[in-house]
Order: C-alpha cells, then sequence, then structure tokens
C-alpha cells in the first residue's frame, strides 16, 4: 500500500522513530493508520484542515510545513516505537529506558509543535506564508 499521510512522509517518519525501532511489524497501512490519526490531531488543535491531499500540502507555502511535518512524524514516530518498546531483533535498543527516550523526546518535539499551531497567527502563517 502507498504512503497515504499527508504532511510527514515515510521516510521522515521512519527517522524520527530511530534505527532501532521495530518496523517490520509497523507496515504501511499501521503508519498510514497513526498519520490519520496525527493529523486528526493536528487539525483539532489548530481548528484548521491544512490540506485535504498531498496536491494541496504541496501546493502550500514553504515557510511553516515543516512544523506540520514535524509534529506527524513525532506523533507516529511514537507509535512505532510503542508498538515494540524492545526495538528489532537484530539491533535492539539497549534497554526499556533508551526505548522511553526516544518516545520522550518525540513527545517534546510534537508538543512544542502543537503550542505553536494552537496560537491563530502561526495557523495563519503556515497557511498565507507571511
Amino acid at each position: 500500500m502507498a504512503h497515504a499521510g499527508i504532511y510527514a512522509t515515510s521516510t521522515q517518519i521512519l527517522a524520527k522513530a530511530g534505527k532501532n525501532a521495530d518496523i517490520t511489524a509497523f507496515d504501511e497501512d499501521k503508519i498510514n493508520a497513526a498519520c490519520l490519526e496525527a493529523e486528526g490531531t493536528i487539525h483539532c488543535i489548530s481548528r484548521k484542515v491544512f490540506a485535504v491531499d498531498i496536491t494541496a500540502y504541496t501546493a502550500m507555502p514553504a515557510g511553516g510545513k515543516g512544523i506540520l511535518a514535524d509534529i506527524e512524524a513525532c506523533l507516529v514516530g511514537i507509535d512505532i516505537i510503542e508498538h515494540n518498546m524492545q526495538g528489532i531483533p537484530a539491533t535492539p535498543f539497549n534497554s526499556r529506558i533508551e526505548a522511553e527516550d526516544m518516545v520522550n523526546i518525540l513527545r517534546d518535539g510534537a508538543l512544542r509543535g502543537m503550542s505553536l499551531i494552537r496560537d491563530q497567527k502561526v495557523v495563519k502563517f503556515i497557511t498565507d506564508g507571511a
């Protein structure tokens, strides 16, 4: 199945999850479902649907799109890590604490982005580019 997330690519999401995350059990269908949840969170917090598909997202001004991509990638990265806190069998997390640290770092990134998009001036900047 093709990637259906609007704001973040699979590559961005997997980079956030990290090299030790077990992505074998978290296939593209699960990533797409997690993207849909993350996008719903973004829309509710910002009170704005920024784009309904990747074409509309691509057409948006470049200035603030990174905020949306970062939020979505962080939220979905958390889902991937939480799916298997031990990591991949060949190169697992050194400990559960390492996995929890990764989740905490991603949570902090998502919270930072979500705090920005609560401000309607930031929402206007993302949509208008100015």
